[in-house]
C-alpha cells in the first residue's frame, strides 16, 4: 500500500503533462466556434461593404448637387483652381515650414512654462502663498484674454518700446504671445494631472525619505504626465492650428504666403492650399492622440468609424 501511495504523485504528474501535451497538439476549435468565427466574419464583411457604398452613394449625390448648381463655375474658379493651387503652393509649402517650426519651438516652451505654473497652483503651506497667488492670476488673465488680442498687444506693442536686450522681431514676441495664451491652458491639464495622483503616493514617498521635491520629481509628476498625455497632445494639435494666427503679424507662414498669393487675382485657391496642409498636418496628430488614449485605456477615443 505505501509502494503504490508514494508513486501516486509521479503517476499524476506523467499523466498530466501526457494529457495537456496531447490536447495542445490536437486542440481545434469545435464545430460551434467555427460557425460563431464564420458568422462574425461575414457580418464584418457586409458591415463594411454597406458603409462603403452608403459613403459613395453620399459623396456622388453631394458632387452632383454641387456641380449642377449654376452658380458652380464661378465657386470652381474662385476657390478649386487647379492652375492657381500648383503656383502657389510652393510658396505655402515654404510658409508651412514656418509653422511647423513655431509649433515645435512654443510646444517644447509650454510643456515646461505651464509645467511649472501647475506645480505653482499646487504647493501647500501658507509660506507660498504668493506663488500660488501669482500662479492663479497669470492663468486665469491668459486664460481670459482672446490669443488675437495678445497677439496684438505684444506684437504690435512690444517692438515699439524698443527696450533693451529683448528682440524687437515680431516673429519673437508673436511666439511669445503664443507660449504665454498656451501655457495658462496646459497648466491646468498638468494641475488635473498632479491632483489625480493619490495622496498615498505621497505619503509612501515621504515615509520613505524623499524630500518634497523629490517626490514631485519621481513620484507626482511622472505620474501626472502620463495620465494627461492625450488632453497634452489635443493642444499640441490646436497650437498648430493657431500658429496661423501669428500671420497677422506680417510673418509669411503658410497663410500669410496663401493671402500674398490671392491679393494678385482675388482666387481664394491659395487659402485652400494652406487649409489642406494643415489638414495634412493635424489629422495623423489627431488619429495619433486617439492611439494614444485607447492605449491608457480610455475605450471611447476617436469614437466609431
Amino acid at each position: 500500500m505505501s509502494s503504490v501511495h508514494s508513486g501516486g504523485p509521479e503517476d499524476a504528474s506523467a499523466a498530466t503533462s501526457a494529457d495537456s501535451s496531447l490536447s495542445d497538439e490536437g486542440w481545434a476549435p469545435s464545430t460551434h466556434q467555427r460557425e460563431r468565427t464564420a458568422y462574425r466574419r461575414s457580418r464584418a464583411v457586409r458591415s463594411a461593404a454597406v458603409s462603403a457604398a452608403s459613403t459613395v452613394a453620399v459623396v456622388v449625390a453631394l458632387l452632383w448637387v454641387l456641380t449642377s448648381s449654376p452658380g458652380w463655375p464661378r465657386v470652381r474658379w474662385t476657390y478649386f483652381d487647379l492652375d492657381k493651387a500648383v503656383a502657389s503652393f510652393p510658396a505655402v509649402l515654404s510658409g508651412l515650414w514656418l509653422n511647423v517650426r513655431i509649433m515645435v519651438i512654443c510646444g517644447i516652451a509650454i510643456f515646461v512654462l505651464g509645467l511649472v505654473i501647475a506645480v505653482l497652483r499646487t504647493l501647500r503651506g501658507a509660506v507660498t502663498y504668493p506663488l500660488r497667488l501669482a500662479a492663479t492670476i497669470y492663468v486665469d488673465l491668459f486664460r481670459g484674454l482672446p490669443l488675437i488680442l495678445v497677439l496684438l498687444l505684444l506684437g504690435y506693442g512690444a517692438p515699439a518700446l524698443r527696450l533693451s536686450g529683448l528682440p524687437t522681431s515680431v516673429l519673437f514676441w508673436g511666439c511669445v504671445a503664443l507660449v504665454l495664451s498656451y501655457s495658462a491652458y496646459v497648466a491646468e491639464v498638468f494641475r488635473a494631472g498632479i491632483e489625480s495622483v493619490h495622496p498615498s503616493q505621497r505619503a509612501a514617498a515621504r515615509s520613505l525619505g524623499l524630500t518634497y521635491g523629490q517626490t514631485l520629481r519621481h513620484v507626482v509628476v511622472p505620474q501626472a504626465i502620463r495620465r494627461v498625455q492625450p488632453p497634452l497632445l489635443n493642444d499640441l494639435v490646436s497650437l498648430q492650428k493657431d500658429s496661423g494666427l501669428i500671420s497677422i503679424l506680417g510673418v509669411v507662414d503658410a497663410v500669410r504666403a496663401a493671402q500674398i498669393e490671392t491679393a494678385s487675382d482675388f482666387n481664394y485657391t491659395p487659402y485652400v492650399v494652406a487649409g489642406l496642409c494643415f489638414i495634412a498636418l493635424t489629422v495623423p496628430m489627431a488619429r495619433f492622440t486617439d492611439w494614444v488614449a485607447r492605449r491608457q485605456g480610455y475605450q471611447g477615443a476617436g469614437g466609431h468609424l
